[in-house]
């Protein structure tokens, strides 16, 4: 398409401009194909039929569905045929859509819009008390990096916590799996939002091992169908604590996803420019979004328990590349109709992300495309121990969260920018946990 218009506009002598058709403000769900091309790479369709065996018939509860990998997920998740679905978000406009689009193309399904905020412990269980779900699939947290940096203790309560109770909700009530939504940026982190993530992903590991927490959240009683929400049977805890299977997906930055790139660069060039990139080496993974909701809903179907599962990205796509390109598919020229302009790099951000840590490998699935990192298990003693620190963290300052985050991350790089200093209170940050288990 580009030597097209570039040949055109070569070989017009009479003033006519050639241009593209503005082919990306058709962005959006279920719109990936016009924009497939731009990951360098041909997309990847992950449905097969073990999606078929892992959903048809189930409950399926999604959390932060009002967003856009959660939205997504519920739109493909339909396509397998659930039970019900199970729609849970804090944002009232966010939820009233998705709703909305589901009961339209999908008549008479069960859908069931939920109201609930995953930090919200007792809603929590209220919601899986009442409906039981078999597979949740958990998207809710805060995620644009630059925000969590100047608000540390909400990523925390949000990233950990609201982790932490989703997935003691599908624990306690027998779900089948649980399907944790991280990212690229828990790999050594240099941003909160990584940080909160990558704990995240400790968290759900611990579960999925952890026979101690199983005998400690064990009790005497005998019905749980008798007990009002949120109060949990001991008898459920006791006899499904252990058969859920645990996983996480790490996934690189999402094409045409809420607050992403490349809306905010169409924006930019439908308003004249400039174009505002942050550094002309900054390089991301991409994926579009229905690859990246395939690939979360695939993981629980391929999972044991304990993987975190990665797709197969391609190559990195420079920042300014990508610019450029969409200002050519605008029928523009880079630099001369359309301005870039450098910003600078923002809190937390790294130049490159990155798919592995120091000692990390990766072993195959059964899906060509989908890989599984080999990490050590996390040991639910220490996990346990760094839950304590960050919640005594997040009633303090910004300080004390970040301080917090530097013990319980232990390759959380975000210290290097100057936030491994003393605590507001004076108190210098002990010595970073340690989560492999013995």
């Amino acid at each position: 398409m580009r030597r097209v218009i570039d040949g055109l506009r070569a070989r017009l002598r009479l003033g006519v401009h050639a241009r593209g058709a503005p082919v990306m403000r058709s962005i959006g769900p279920g719109r990936a194909p016009l924009m497939s091309d731009l990951l360098g790479r041909a997309a990847v369709d992950l449905d097969t039929p073990q999606l078929q065996r892992f959903l048809a018939g189930k409950r399926v509860l999604v959390t932060g569905a009002g967003g856009s990998i959660g939205s997504e997920i519920c739109r493909q998740a339909m396509r397998f045929c659930p039970q019900r679905l199970l729609l849970v978000e804090r944002a009232e406009n966010g939820l009233f859509e998705i709703d909305r689009e589901l009961r339209h193309s999908w008549v008479g399904a069960d859908v069931r819009p939920l109201v609930g905020d995953v930090c919200d412990e007792r809603r929590v269980n209220e919601i899986f008390h009442a409906h039981r779900p078999h597979v949740v699939f958990h998207c809710a947290a805060h995620k644009h990096v630059p925000m969590m940096e100047a608000n540390p203790g909400e990523a925390i309560k949000n990233n950990v916590f609201g982790t932490k109770t989703a997935a003691d909700a599908a624990r306690v009530y027998g779900a089948q799996a649980f399907v944790l939504v991280s990212t690229d940026k828990a790999v050594n982190p240099s941003s909160v939002m990584g940080a909160t993530k990558r704990f995240a992903e400790l968290y759900v590991q611990s579960l999925n091992s952890s026979d101690e927490a199983t005998e400690r959240r064990s009790d005497e009683g005998q019905d749980g169908d008798a007990i009002s929400p949120p109060f949990v049977a001991p008898s459920l805890r006791r006899s499904v604590a252990s058969s859920t299977r645990f996983l996480a997906v790490r996934f690189g930055n999402v094409l045409g996803s809420s607050g992403s790139v490349v809306p905010i660069f169409q924006r930019q060039i439908e308003a004249g420019g400039p174009v505002t990139v942050t550094h002309p080496d900054m390089m991301r993974y991409f994926m579009t979004i229905p690859e990246a909701s395939q690939l979360v809903m695939q993981a629980g179907a391929l999972g044991g328990g304990g993987e975190i599962f990665v797709l197969d990205m391609g190559s990195p796509v420079r920042i300014l590349d990508l610019a450029r390109e969409l200002i050519h598919r605008n029928g523009l020229r880079p630099d001369e109709d359309i301005e870039i302009r450098y910003c600078g790099v923002r809190p937390g951000e790294k130049l490159n992300e990155e798919l592995a840590a120091d000692g990390e490998a990766t072993r195959p699935t059964k899906h060509p495309k989908i890989r599984i990192w080999q990490l050590p298990p996390a040991d639910p003693a220490h996990v346990q121990k760094g839950l304590e620190i960050l919640g005594e963290a997040v009633l303090g300052s910004n300080a004390d969260a970040i301080a917090a985050l530097g013990r319980c991350v232990p390759e959380y790089r975000g210290l290097e920018a100057g936030a491994r200093r003393d605590c507001a209170d004076g108190r210098n940050p002990a010595a970073p946990l340690r989560y492999a288990a013995a």
